[in-house]
């Protein structure tokens, strides 16, 4: 008696987890807007495009995610901040310096050694 019990409760928590969606699944994407960077999605920052719930890069068009977003294209991804400051150097272009494969990077904040946000540069 126990056991079909236990999978029973097992089966329902399984059930709960996957029919249950955030509100926030729901909104469609919108055509016109800037991507504001940082924003906060699911008590997280993003300083660049995300892929959460989507197959292509997106952003919110509001400072803290409301529902409003947008893919994005080339023009819409963060910028490096230039100059930054990296270890005891401050950097005016993408450096290799400190990238395990030698691919540029860039900070995305003007004080990389305070922040720690990064990304490649194309």
């Amino acid at each position: 008696m126990v056991q079909p019990v236990g999978i029973l409760l097992v089966s329902i928590c399984l059930l709960h987890s996957l029919f249950s969606l955030q509100e926030e699944d729901y909104y469609a994407p919108t055509m016109d807007g800037e991507c504001v960077f940082p924003f906060w999605y699911r008590n997280e920052i993003f300083y660049d495009c995300v892929t959460f719930n989507a197959k292509h890069k997106w952003c919110s068009l509001n400072k803290t995610f409301q529902g409003y977003w947008k893919y994005c294209s080339l023009s819409d991804y963060a910028q490096c901040a230039f100059p930054f400051w990296f270890r005891r150097m401050i950097y005016w272009d993408c450096t290799e310096d400190g990238e395990v494969f030698g691919k540029k990077w860039c900070s995305l904040t003007p004080n990389f050694n305070k922040d720690h946000i990064w990304k490649y540069c194309m």
